[in-house]
């Protein structure tokens, strides 16, 4: 499902999914500033207009390096304020666009804010904020906090880019001071937090940067930033995740324990495996964090679906699959397993032979799944 508006984490998403796929930052940013950019000249003659354009060390920032670039060649007289030092630029994108305006001195006026008490005064007639983006979520610090107040005293046009500084784009929450923009030109959608926040943002427009909605039902890095969610110091353990792993058989134990030994490497809290007896004793010895169930039998049976559904009640997510087998009695486990999910509404994946049992009675399933076929398998589906 594709929403009307998006997250500062998924748009985060989105970006790395684009650079997965080929699309690269420094474009992403070329064109956001170009259209910045355009928008100012659609609205203002550019031989009567000053502008100036306060700039962070993200990649707001060098959106706003570009717009001057931009502007400049569209014969508007541009000013650009770092609000920082220029060492302080480590966002690659931005530092390329930097370096690129040091040859263009000469006729863009560029300043450093090394220091709040070193605010320039300024007479112009439309400022460009493009001093913290997507990201931002705690209080303005000085100097940012102290030049948002001097941009919202001024008489000029004011422009923001992607978000007004001291917004929370998810919430619409004011960081202490935010920028009261007359417009916003925001990028691929409208944030969430807009419409809170809808006397800051002013008229919000919408500029297609090059990013096609398909990057959000497209698979990639982008969806790990999503999937996963910042720890705090108080966390204990579970609140970040009981996987329960169903799989494996006499002749194959290597498949789960592969699995979840990758679960608890990618930050899973508890990975618990429900394994025939001689499988789990054997993924037991592979590391002392992992649980395991021993299921009696060689393989996966009906006489297990109670144990297993009593772990299904503690689990937060399940793979089935890896290692099980193909016997007639584990298919139809399979199935029970499934229905069960699908009345406790947890995810789940399925792996492997999973996958072959499922074809014999596939369906829509009503229930957060993924499915990892290979080739083979895919065709079976």
């Amino acid at each position: 499902m594709v929403n009307e508006t998006v997250t500062s984490r998924e748009m985060r998403a989105i970006e790395t999914n684009a650079e997965y796929y080929g699309i690269s930052l420094l474009q992403l940013m070329e064109t956001a500033g170009r259209n910045v950019a355009e928008e100012i000249a659609s609205r203002f003659n550019p031989k009567e207009t000053k502008v100036a354009i306060f700039c962070g060390s993200g990649g707001n920032g060098g959106d706003g390096f570009v717009a001057a670039r931009y502007l400049t060649c569209l014969g508007f007289t541009v000013e650009i304020i770092l609000a920082t030092r220029a060492s302080n630029i480590t966002h690659e994108s931005t530092k390329k666009n930097w370096i690129a305006l040091q040859s263009l001195r000469n006729i863009i006026s560029i300043r450093e804010i090394k220091d709040s008490l070193l605010i320039p005064n300024f007479e112009v007639d439309v400022i460009v904020d493009a001093l913290l983006g997507i990201g931002q979520s705690g209080r303005l610090r000085p100097p940012i906090m102290q030049i948002v107040e001097k941009i919202n005293n001024t008489n000029a046009f004011r422009v923001a880019v992607d978000v007004p500084t001291g917004i929370n784009s998810n919430t619409g929450e004011v960081l202490g001071n935010a920028v009261k923009a007359n417009l916003t030109v925001t990028f691929y959608k409208p944030k969430l937090g807009f419409e809170k926040a809808k006397h800051y943002t002013g008229e919000v427009v919408v500029k297609n940067i090059g990013l096609p909605v398909e990057l959000e039902r497209l698979v990639g890095p982008g969806d790990v930033i999503k999937a996963t969610k910042s720890r705090e110091p108080e966390a204990h353990k579970g609140e970040f995740g009981r996987l329960l792993i169903v799989g494996g058989s006499n002749t194959f134990s290597g498949a789960p324990a592969l699995a979840s030994l990758s679960a608890l490497r990618t930050g899973v809290d508890i990975v618990t495996i429900a394994s025939p007896e001689k499988t789990a004793i054997a993924i037991s010895s592979m590391s002392p964090a992992l649980i395991t169930v021993k299921l009696k039998g060689k393989h996966i049976t009906s006489s297990n679906i109670s144990v297993i559904q009593n772990h299904l009640e503690s689990a937060t997510a399940l793979v089935l699959g890896p290692g099980l087998g193909l016997h007639d009695e584990t298919k139809e486990v399979v199935n029970e397993i499934i229905e069960h999910v699908e009345k406790i509404k947890i995810p789940m994946l399925l792996d492997a032979d999973a996958i072959k049992a499922f074809t014999d009675f596939k369906r829509k399933l009503e229930c957060a799944f993924v499915l990892t076929p290979h080739a083979r398998e895919y065709e079976i589906l």
